[in-house]
């Protein structure tokens, strides 16, 4: 799986919390996603999926014009409630912020989601469609899911099995890519924050039929990786 996050917006740009408000990528945005559809060209990918809000519609339209994409309601962003449309310099003055920095799982925003809500559905959403994507096509299949910043990172912490308070410590800056691959028994981190270079060593290797799970997919390989 790869997470894309949306290009960068006049929200980001501005120092603000976007939230599920209809903010726009601005032009810096759109030659992110741009790029990012040059380096996704070497990539077949067997679905696209992406959360509903219009900065994500548009780095898609952009990278990967004409593409068949599916919207998932689980890719959205966190709800921010009364946050939302908040420049962050005065959030960072809310009692709530300490709490969303170092304890996140406790954290619920006033009108809003609670974090620990939008972790279980943004992982939930991702296991579905790897499910459905390895059904249909193999477990060497790739498929991409465009989403937001916290959602990523709070998918990044499931993979690597640490708790939510540690997601903080996780970076998804506009139009990066993180790869994840899903096995049997636990997922492994490709690619994490990825915004730049080749993504040839993440292309399946060419089979006349596609190969299924073995068990020794789920093995971490001792002593290292020898790459793509």
């Amino acid at each position: 799986m790869l997470l894309l996050r949306h290009g960068r917006t006049t929200a980001n740009a501005d120092g603000g919390l976007a939230g599920r408000r209809p903010v726009e990528l601005d032009e810096t945005g759109r030659a992110q996603a741009a790029a990012v559809g040059e380096r996704l060209r070497a990539v077949p990918l067997a679905a696209v999926v992406t959360s509903p809000l219009i900065r994500c519609r548009q780095t898609l339209d952009i990278a990967l014009p004409g593409a068949p994409v599916a919207v998932e309601e689980g890719l959205t962003e966190c709800g921010y409630g009364e946050w939302e449309g908040q420049p962050l310099k005065k959030l960072a003055k809310d009692p709530l912020w300490p709490v969303v920095q170092q304890h996140p799982s406790a954290a619920v925003f006033p009108g809003g989601e609670a974090m620990a809500a939008m972790a279980a559905r943004a992982v939930e959403a991702v296991r579905r469609w790897d499910a459905r994507v390895t059904g249909e096509h193999g477990p060497q299949a790739v498929w991409l899911a465009c989403s937001h910043g916290d959602v990523i990172k709070a998918i990044v912490a499931d993979a690597l099995g640490v708790h939510l308070d540690l997601f903080q410590r996780i970076v998804a800056d506009p139009a990066s890519l993180t790869a994840i691959s899903f096995t049997p028994t636990r997922p492994f981190l490709l690619r994490l924050n990825d915004t730049g270079g080749d993504l040839a060593g993440l292309v399946p290797p060419k089979r006349r039929r596609p190969r299924r799970a073995r068990p020794g997919d789920s093995d971490a390989t001792v002593g290292g990786r020898a790459g793509g």
